[in-house]
């Protein structure tokens, strides 16, 4: 027996649940698999269990790829206020809490109940767990029918949805399944990677800062060369959040963000004490004090980072008026321009998202459909890749709306 759907979308996380919700809603009959037995674990485990879900302050500027612009005409079509809408329908409390970033009240799991009402509402069949085992079409390239082969039996429609997300987070069932499916109908990919990761660094280098571990403290921080002209860093991507020092590297919304635009082999550049005129401040106080130089440091930069920075140089071992200017005015501009180089990431298993994907030169960006007729890609499975914030969980949602949006029970 073959089980027959007007769509059928694999892959029951974020964009997977809403498009099939939203699809069934406008009349389709529509099946939603997932090879994991638990729905939409990343939301169930995202901003700290109460699901950074959107960010009011959204633009195409937040997000990266090899196509920027992409993202704007979903982007367009569903917007923060529209989920905020859909929540507030709910009745589910929420609450702003840094730079546009909108978290539950409660749980992560209202936003999971949600939209699983939501499923209900649209009348969608759910199969979980169902394994995928195959994945083929007809041969009409004009009106192609998909047939999967699951554990649960045959499946046969005309318009396949893949929601399978990306390669983060492994233990709660990532897979690279999108992306084989994408390659097996011809389209091209961005080479997939870890983003919104910690940083790591060589364990002989990172000794002197790995005491610092827990230390956190406001940064500036980039990825764009010292020596760049000024036409190139003006459009170098700078952010200002928090840093977190670890036993193997850095962490924290600042390198969670710089992570998604570093490159191997590329140094990063953070400015340790933003908005403090180190250089005059260090030389007023050679001229009015006789206070260790890292004694002076701790009332500018965190006391444990004046500590473990001073004692790896002995001519900062001193009495702050005994330092020459020379000195002093290095130690500044060092701490301004920490330049490191990362020998690597803690990769997918701490990554919150996969940059790269499926290339969105085969893809329409009005519907998500790819070159391959009937065939359709949402969410993290994309080249399209948010800030930290709750910028990817919009994206999982305008994305599955156009999609949803452009399904139909009678295909061309």
């Amino acid at each position: 027996m073959t089980h027959h759907f007007d769509a059928v979308v694999i892959g029951a996380g974020a964009a997977g649940l809403f498009c099939a919700a939203q699809a069934g809603q406008r009349g389709l009959k529509v099946l939603l698999l997932d090879h994991s037995e638990k729905v939409a674990e990343k939301i169930r485990i995202s901003g700290g269990g109460r699901c950074n879900f959107t960010n009011i302050g959204t633009t195409p500027v937040n997000f990266l790829g090899e196509n920027p612009h992409f993202c704007r005409s979903a982007l367009s079509r569903y917007t923060p206020q529209d989920f905020i809408a859909l929540l507030q329908r709910h009745q589910i409390p929420f609450h702003e809490k840094h730079k546009g970033q909108l978290f539950c009240d409660r749980s992560a799991e209202d936003i999971i109940n949600m939209l699983l009402a939501e499923c209900d509402t649209g009348g969608v069949t759910r199969w979980q767990p169902c394994q995928v085992r195959d994945v083929s079409s007809t041969s009409d390239a004009d009106a192609p029918l998909y047939r999967i082969d699951s554990d649960r039996g045959l499946i046969s429609t005309p318009q396949l949805v893949i929601a399978t997300g990306g390669l983060s987070i492994p233990k709660i069932g990532a897979t690279d399944f999108g992306y084989r499916i994408a390659q097996q109908f011809g389209l091209r990919m961005v080479t997939p990677r870890p983003a919104l990761v910690p940083l790591t660094f060589d364990a002989e280098a990172w000794l002197p800062y790995a005491q610092l571990a827990g230390l956190a403290l406001p940064v500036l921080i980039d990825t764009c060369p010292a020596d760049a002209t000024p036409k190139h860093r003006k459009k170098a991507v700078v952010f200002a959040e928090d840093l977190l020092f670890t036993h193997r590297g850095l962490s924290g919304p600042a390198v969670l963000q710089i992570s998604s635009f570093w490159q191997e082999g590329q140094p990063i550049h953070i400015n340790l004490a933003p908005g403090v005129d180190l250089p005059t401040l260090l030389l007023r106080a050679k001229a009015t004090s006789k206070k260790l130089i890292a004694n002076e440091l701790a009332s500018l930069v965190p006391n444990r980072l004046a500590d473990t920075w001073t004692a790896q140089n002995p001519a900062l071992q001193r009495p702050i008026c005994d330092a020459t200017d020379k000195s002093l005015q290095s130690l500044a501009g060092q701490l301004a321009d920490w330049t490191l180089l990362p020998n690597g990431s803690e990769g997918y298993r701490k990554a919150e998202v996969t940059v790269g994907g499926v290339d969105t030169r085969d893809l329409s960006s009005q519907t998500m459909e790819s070159k391959q007729k009937g065939l359709y890609f949402i969410g993290e499975v994309v080249d399209v890749t948010g800030w930290l914030g709750g910028y990817n969980f919009q994206w999982a949602w305008a994305s599955a709306h156009a999609c949803a949006q452009a399904l139909t029970t009678t295909p061309v």
